[in-house]
């Protein structure tokens, strides 16, 4: 891939490290200045990534920034306190990328998006490295979790040789050329699809609808990748990225408990958690999903895996139905994993997916054998947030008459880091409860 002329540019700028941001921004001109509101710095100063619009006072600049562009972001007084991309329509008016004091320290990247690019995605490589990925053993995980790895709005998953980017900012589609080429440098790296979130870009003012996603995979779009010394075929046209790797530390807990089982995964999608229990010694494994294509690949990994397909099977069903009628018939498993999709997608819809999700675990115990073991989700972030899932799944305990402990606690794998100025990073829950 050839270096992008404004990156070629950007890696001649020399470097200092005491040079202060309002120094810089004052030697550059055609930088606009979002101005914050009285009261509302601290939070930023803090970390908090996401500048809304609502904290914004005035902006000046002549002529006023447009999406896309850096600016800086000020104080009441007008002093700097760092710098990001702006966007003129969505209500994240500013996604801050550097502070006031890193600035200071290493002027190097300061108003200079091609080069922050360069240092974040390498910083993101050496943290995944020191957490053991890619390995032998695995080489499907996130290489970029948005702001995690202070890239709000980039997603990148790496599936063997291929990496999948997930756009979701407007300032990811302007510099797409430029990720692409980061990406690649990456040495297993040898193809990229780029996968942007239409309905989220149109928030942010792009309407991308009729654009393809851009590919230099093979047609075929199905790649195979390995977790934990488990193969799996995964559609690169399925859902996110076309793989749940937030889910890998989990899917290995559940081979660890899972010898002499019976197991039982709901809304398996392609199989994760089933295929971990019968490798972790179950002696029988039924998953059940709605998703034809799901299944299908699901039936393909159990061959890929040289599963004993007299042990695993894949069923398509609907999840409450087939709970209903197995509750019915007083059959039982003694593990049960419940991993519905994403119920609560945004906050309003909080109240309507807490009895969706009451409902469903409650089933779900029911067929748990008493004393037997569940592992239930949630990867809706509105929910993990709000921090009431332990309480909806006390409540569908009480509806199920049963009583349950909770023996662990798990959100996802280590390569997707949350940065704690920005909770609202968080969104997957796991539990694993035991139910009496």
């Amino acid at each position: 891939m050839l270096l992008p002329a404004r990156l070629i540019k950007s890696l001649s700028v020399p470097s200092t490290t005491t040079t202060t941001l309002h120094e810089i921004a004052s030697t550059r001109k055609g930088v606009a200045k979002v101005v914050l509101k009285k009261g509302k710095t601290q939070l930023f100063r803090d970390g908090s990534p996401m500048v809304y619009s609502g904290a914004v006072d005035r902006i000046i600049g002549r002529p006023p920034p447009k999406t896309g562009d850096v600016v800086l972001v000020a104080d009441g007084s007008e002093k700097p306190i760092g710098w990001g991309m702006y966007n003129s329509v969505s209500m994240f008016c500013v996604r801050l990328m550097q502070l006031e004091e890193e600035a200071t320290r290493d002027s190097s990247c300061v108003l200079n998006m091609e080069k922050l690019l360069e240092t974040r995605i390498d910083a993101a490589i050496e943290l995944r490295k020191s957490v053991g990925l890619p390995s032998p053993a695995t080489n499907a995980y996130r290489l970029v979790n948005s702001e995690g790895d202070r890239l709000s709005g980039l997603i990148v998953d790496v599936f063997g040789n291929l990496a999948v980017v997930a756009s979701s900012a407007a300032w990811v589609e302007k510099y797409k050329s430029e990720i692409e080429f980061h990406i690649s440098r990456v040495n297993e790296i040898n193809h990229i699809k780029w996968r942007p979130s239409v309905d989220i870009l149109k928030e942010e003012g792009l309407n991308l609808s009729d654009q393809r996603e851009s590919s230099s995979v093979p047609s075929s779009e199905t790649v195979k990748v390995m977790e934990n010394g488990i193969s799996y075929a995964i559609s690169l046209e399925g859902q996110k990225t076309g793989f749940y790797a937030d889910q890998r530390e989990n899917r290995h807990f559940i081979s660890s408990i899972s010898k002499g089982q019976k197991v039982l995964d709901i809304c398996c999608y392609s199989g994760g958690f089933a295929l971990n229990a019968a490798r972790g010694g179950a002696v029988h494994v039924i998953g059940i999903d709605t998703s034809l294509p799901a299944l299908e690949l699901a039936k393909e990994n159990i061959l890929l895996n040289n599963l004993d397909p007299r042990k695993i099977s894949f069923l398509k069903e609907d999840a409450t139905e087939f709970m209903k009628a197995a509750a019915s018939r007083y059959e039982s498993w003694d593990l049960v994993i419940l991993d519905p999709p994403k119920l609560a997608p945004r906050r309003k819809v909080l109240q309507s997916a807490s009895g969706m999700y009451r409902s469903l675990n409650s089933l779900a115990m029911q067929i748990t054998k008493r004393g037997g073991l569940l592992m239930t989700c949630s990867c809706s972030g509105a929910m993990t947030q709000s921090g009431m899932f332990l309480r909806i799944l006390q409540g569908a305990a009480s509806m199920a008459s049963r009583k349950i402990t909770v023996l662990r606690e798990a959100g996802a794998a280590c390569d997707h880091p949350i940065d704690p100025s920005y909770p609202e990073g968080a969104y997957l829950t796991n539990f694993l409860l035991r139910v009496l």
